[in-house]
């Protein structure tokens, strides 16, 4: 089972700049993400919301991630923007759980694309 999903606009860590605020309820600190990422994360979950391909349950994966950014300044790192993407697709239901994720495999960044900022996603189910 293989699945190919793009995700357009600029991809966005769910790390960086996050901000650090105080639970009414307990009073106690904790680290949401920027505004940014909840922007990018809302729009990649509204694409998602028409997607018909395959769900992947609690069978192991490869998920190849190619990433190409809009300019070169605020340069992400790789792992960050992987994080980000794991957690849409779990949020998504694409993937069930994202330990199920046993590889990276190819996943990288590849350029500047100022017209068409985006993230190319491959899902693959594997044995181990």
């Amino acid at each position: 089972m293989k699945a190919e999903i793009t995700l357009t606009g600029r991809p966005i860590t769910k790390k960086n700049s996050s901000r650090i605020v105080t639970n009414r309820r307990t009073g106690r600190p904790m680290v949401i993400p920027s505004p940014q990422y909840k922007i990018y994360e809302e729009a990649c979950l509204w694409e998602l919301s028409t997607y018909r391909g395959p769900k992947f349950g609690d069978k192991p994966v490869n998920l190849k991630a190619v990433y190409y950014m809009p300019n070169r300044r605020s340069w992400p790192d790789l792992a960050g923007l992987l994080q980000a993407t794991c957690d849409i697709l779990e949020e998504s239901k694409i993937i069930n759980n994202d330990k199920f994720i046993v590889s990276f495999d190819g996943s990288h960044i590849a350029g500047v694309d100022k017209e068409n900022p985006r993230v190319e996603v491959t899902i693959e189910e594997v044995s181990v």
